[in-house]
Parts: structure tokens; C-alpha cells; sequence
């Protein structure tokens, strides 16, 4: 008697949903077995496509059979078993050997005879034809929705695939959550693990209700998505899709995962002002701080090089107290101040410069148009090149992608001018008003507000021979480097020209609005 082995696979993926279940594909087949009286030692069950080999229940079942535990196979359909040329070829050659002496199938006629073996192959090969031709069609959908500048996957967090439009629309529950945290680690105040905890606090979960794994969290932070583009294979694309930010805010986040990309130890809150500040300015490792406590039972704070690097030898041995710190962070930050009379010489220019700004604003614009028309031309004769086999497929999408992030930052900036016009005229009297108020906050004692304000206006805070210094970010580097017998004077607008060019620039507007609004 013929022993029989039931098999039954169901694929999960898109094309092959159209297939019965499992379960029903069983019930159909025990069924089966009892009207035809076939004798089943044992059921194989796998959710598996069977468009590449490797399955491995099926490589399970061919093995015992080859052993010669089972001589016959009972599936619901030959397509079940193959839908590739190796698998197909593995069943036909079990038969031939004889170790496949029968095939049942419900929906499928099969002798062990020359014509049988060719009508199974025939129907292996039209199972591999049903799958390629249908992967070609899908593939073909895909790309023309690319070209429609429509992403054919699922919708990333904040987002849903719209079923009947079938597009990908904002997510009303989420768009607005993931959005105030691309926004937020666009700061700079957050690491990846900071910013899984405020994503969890605004209930954006994972699977069970678990914070999102930092895998998936910077997914989030480097998807182009979210500005506007896609991804598809390694190369970007235009969408039509909603934005969530700008490209300049993607920008600042990819920064920001270069500074404050890796998780931080926590360490205990002694009451340091100026942890994490500065560095050393002879090896570049970090500054950090300690607590003396005196015999008298004073405690003093000091700052000093940690001494990390295995390559130089730090010669900055020296302590330096934090009230000595704290004084240096005052005077740079008077020294960033703009006197009373300075105040007003300067908002009376400011009123004259609206007028002479609305050509400069003509030029500026013409300028970005022509270099945005330039980049479209050298995206579409790349595109030619491709297809007419002039480049390879990585140096074209690299390039691609290139020219394409360009363009889109240069679009954002004329829409941003166009929408804001002669915008840096009000962050320009913000400027002014913002540094007139600098000698305020000096003598308001506040440690930490003086810091933060450094952080903003300054980079590059390090700490050498006892000094701090700062590399003084525009328009603040101006008055930093002002000589004292200059700030005595009158405003010579000779000498201080650059304050009235910065209209046709525009080099500093990238950092004024979070500068000016600090």
C-alpha cells in the first residue's frame, strides 16, 4: 500500500492571497484521502511562497520521502508544491527514480507516465509563468506609480495607505505626533534615547505597547519621506504625498544625529552650570567637573580636561573654579552686548533699507529660479545618460539623489522668500533688540540662562591656559570682534557695512530664526 504525505502551503504575499487557507486546503484534503481510501502517515503545513526554493518544510518532506518513509505526495493544486524551475524539476526527478510512485491532487489529473510527467511539468511550468508575469505586471504598477510620485509600500509612522484612493494621506492621530518629535530632535536637545522617551510619552508604541526600538526611531529621523521625497531601491524620488517638515529641518536633524546620535550615560546632578560646555582646546575630549569639599566644610566646584585621549598628552592640568567660569560666560556674553546709542542709530538704518531691499529681493530670486532650472536640466540629461547606458546604475542614483536633495533645498528657499519676502529686515531689528538685552542678562545672576544663550550664538566652546573662547556664530561674531575704544564711539555704518548687506545674502537667515526668537 501506498503511504501518503499531505501537504499544504499558503504564501503570504500579495499575489497568491487569492489561495484558499490552509485549514480549508486540509479539510479538503482529509476528505479526499477518505473517498479515495489513500492511506496519510503525516501532514506537512507551511506559510511559505514557493517562487524561490529553499522552503524549508517541503525540503523536510522530499528528504523522508527519499528515505522512502512515504512513496506518494496528496496537495490541493501541482502549483502548491513548485513554482520554481528547482523544486519542480526535484519533484519530476523523485518520480522518475521511483521514489514518487503516485501525486493526488484534488483540482489536478497526474499519472506516473511519460505523458503524466510531461502534463506535471507543463504544470509546474505554468505555475512559474503565473509568477513571473505576475510580478512583471506588479512591478509595472509600482513603477508607474513612482512616476506619479507615489510611494507603492507601506505608510511610514504619522501616515496611512489610503485603501480606496489607494495613496498615502496624514495620519490624524499620529501625523502631528511624529512631527513635534522630528521637531524636537531637530534642537539638538535630545539623543535617539531621549527621543524614544518623549515619542513613548506622546504614545507613539511599538508592537504591545513597548517604546519603538531605537532601530526604528532613527528610520524615522533619516526617512526622506517626511520632507517630500522617497526611497525606492537605493534611489529618491519626488513625492506628491503631504510633507510633514521642510528639507531644512531634515537637514538639521541628520546634524543633530551626528552630535547627540549616540545614548549618553546619566550621571548624578551635583549642580554643575557648565557640564558638558566646553572643551578642551588642545586635545578636543570633553570638559568635565568635580566637587571639593573643603575642611571648613565649603564645597567648590571645579572644571578640568578628562584626560581621555590615548594619542596626545594633554598638557591642561589646570582646575579652574566655576566662579572663575562663570565671570568668563559674563564678560563674553557683555562682550556680545549692543549699547543704548548703538540701539537706536541702528533701528533708524533699519527704516531706510525696506525700500533699497525690494531689488536686491528681485535679484535674489532670478538668481535661485535660473540655478533651480539648471539642476531640473542636469537631473534629466542624467536620466538620458542612464537609459542610453552611459552610467552605471550606482553612479546614476547616487547622482541622482544628489542633484535632487539640492534642488529641493533650493526650492524650500525660494518658497520660503517668496512666502516671507524681506523677512530678515524683522529678524534684523529682533537682532538689534536681542542684543541691546544681553547686558540685562548678566546681571540678572542666571548661570544657566547666560549658558544657553552662549550655546545658541557660539559654537566650538572650548576651554585653554584657564580662557574660554567661542567661535561666535553670524551676526553675532560683529560685535565680538569689536575693539573696546569702538564701542565708546559712535556707530560708524563705514566700518559696520556688513549689517546692510546681509539683505542681499542672506547667509545668516538659515540660524536667526532660532537665534533671534531664543
Amino acid at each position: 500500500m501506498i503511504k501518503y504525505f499531505i501537504y499544504c502551503r499558503k504564501s503570504s504575499e500579495e499575489e497568491e492571497r487569492q489561495i484558499i487557507s490552509i485549514e480549508a486546503q486540509l479539510t479538503e484534503l482529509r476528505d479526499f484521502a477518505k473517498s479515495q481510501s489513500l492511506f496519510v502517515i503525516k501532514e506537512y503545513t507551511e506559510s511559505k511562497t514557493a517562487k524561490d526554493p529553499g522552503r524549508p518544510v517541503f525540503n523536510q518532506m522530499l528528504e523522508a520521502i527519499e528515505k522512502g518513509t512515504a512513496q506518494g505526495i496528496l496537495a490541493w493544486n501541482p502549483d502548491r508544491l513548485a513554482r520554481n524551475s528547482i523544486d519542480g524539476g526535484r519533484v519530476i526527478y523523485l518520480v522518475d527514480t521511483g521514489k514518487i510512485q503516485s501525486l493526488k491532487f484534488p483540482t489536478f489529473w497526474f499519472e506516473a507516465t511519460p505523458q503524466g510527467k510531461f502534463m506535471l511539468s507543463v504544470a509546474f511550468g505554468q505555475a512559474k509563468y503565473y509568477t513571473d508575469n505576475l510580478r512583471e505586471n506588479i512591478l509595472r504598477g509600482i513603477r508607474q506609480k513612482i512616476r506619479r510620485g507615489e510611494l507603492s509600500a507601506k505608510a511610514p509612522r504619522g501616515y496611512f495607505n489610503e485603501p480606496r484612493l489607494r495613496t498615502i494621506e496624514p495620519d490624524k492621530k499620529t501625523f502631528g505626533k511624529v512631527k513635534e518629535s522630528l521637531e524636537a530632535f531637530a534642537s539638538g536637545q535630545y539623543t535617539l534615547t531621549a527621543i524614544r522617551d518623549k515619542m513613548f510619552f506622546l504614545g507613539l508604541v511599538g508592537k504591545g505597547g513597548k517604546p519603538l526600538h531605537l532601530s526604528s526611531i532613527l528610520h524615522i529621523l533619516t526617512n526622506p519621506f517626511y520632507y517630500g521625497h522617497f526611497q525606492y531601491r537605493g534611489e529618491v524620488h519626488e513625492g506628491t504625498h503631504k510633507p510633514m517638515i521642510s528639507k531644512k529641518l531634515f537637514d538639521k536633524i541628520r546634524e543633530a544625529l551626528v552630535q547627540n546620535g549616540k545614548p549618553r550615560k546619566k550621571r548624578g546632578d551635583k549642580n554643575f552650570h557648565f557640564l558638558g560646555f566646553a572643551t578642551c582646546g588642545e586635545c578636543g575630549y570633553a570638559i568635565t567637573a568635580e566637587r571639593k569639599i573643603k575642611r571648613n566644610g565649603k564645597i567648590y566646584h571645579y572644571y578640568h580636561c578628562t584626560f581621555k585621549s590615548k594619542t596626545v598628552v594633554c598638557s591642561q592640568t589646570r582646575f579652574l573654579r566655576e566662579e572663575e567660569l562663570a565671570n568668563q560666560v559674563k564678560g563674553l556674553v557683555q562682550k556680545v552686548s549692543l549699547p543704548d546709542e548703538w540701539r537706536e542709530k541702528y533701528l533708524e538704518r533699519l527704516e531706510k533699507e525696506t525700500s533699497e531691499a525690494r531689488h536686491s529681493s528681485d535679484v535674489f530670486v532670478q538668481n535661485l529660479r535660473g540655478k533651480i532650472a539648471e539642476l531640473k536640466t542636469k537631473i534629466d540629461r542624467l536620466t538620458d545618460g542612464y537609459l542610453g547606458g552611459s552610467f552605471e546604475l550606482v553612479e546614476y542614483q547616487e547622482t541622482k539623489n544628489r542633484l535632487l536633495s539640492e534642488k529641493k533645498t533650493l526650492e524650500e528657499q525660494l518658497s520660503d522668500f517668496e512666502r516671507k519676502g524681506n523677512r530678515w529686515l524683522g529678524l534684523m531689528r529682533n537682532w538689534i533688540i536681542e542684543a541691546n538685552q544681553a547686558l540685562n542678562l548678566t546681571k540678572s545672576e542666571n548661570l544657566p540662562a547666560m549658558r544657553d544663550f552662549l550655546v545658541s550664538i557660539g559654537s566650538n566652546r572650548r576651554l585653554a591656559s584657564g580662557t574660554l573662547s567661542v567661535d561666535w556664530k553670524t551676526p553675532w561674531n560683529f560685535l565680538a570682534d569689536l575693539p573696546d575704544e569702538v564701542r565708546s564711539t559712535e556707530p560708524i555704518f563705514s566700518v559696520n557695512s556688513f549689517m546692510w548687506t546681509l539683505g542681499e545674502s542672506n547667509s545668516y537667515l538659515p540660524d536667526a530664526n532660532r537665534v533671534l526668537c531664543h
